[in-house]
């Protein structure tokens, strides 16, 4: 017979799986950014940069789906470190524009074979890691 409180089990929650995961995740990650001297967060910033290496502080905060006073002192971070500048748009001062530098650039081929790495971390063959990002990508649209 079903217990009412079958929903509140640790183990019958979507939620944990992902949340355990995305720790595990972010951990893995630690060895290999500590090497080129960079958090999680501020990869996933110089991720964006490495894309599009020019946007508006805004758009880089819808991207990585993180508000501005998370976001903040991650940039302001890199941008000591000289791999991005800040600057006010002409157009609108009240833009805020971040630009990769020649430095950031030159981080890029640093990072390259971190993604390799982490999928090996995951030992997920290439098929079940679709099919994951499919589904997570499908559920962030939903949330």
């Amino acid at each position: 017979m079903k217990d009412k409180y079958d929903c509140l089990k640790l183990d019958n929650q979507l939620c944990f799986p992902l949340y355990a995961c995305s720790k595990g995740i972010v951990s893995a990650y630690k060895p290999y950014l500590d090497k080129i001297g960079l958090t999680y967060t501020q990869y996933i910033a110089m991720m964006v940069l490495w894309e599009d290496e020019e946007i508006s502080f805004k758009q880089m905060c819808g991207r990585l789906l993180l508000d501005s006073g998370t976001l903040t002192p991650v940039v302001k971070v890199l941008e000591s470190k000289g791999l991005l500048t800040r600057n006010r748009s002409k157009e609108d001062e009240r833009t805020l524009t971040v630009t990769i530098t020649d430095k950031g650039r030159a981080l890029k081929d640093e990072a390259l074979g971190i993604p390799a790495k982490m999928a090996q971390c995951s030992k997920l063959d290439p098929a079940d890691a679709a099919e994951l990002y499919r589904i997570l990508r499908k559920m962030m649209e939903n949330l």
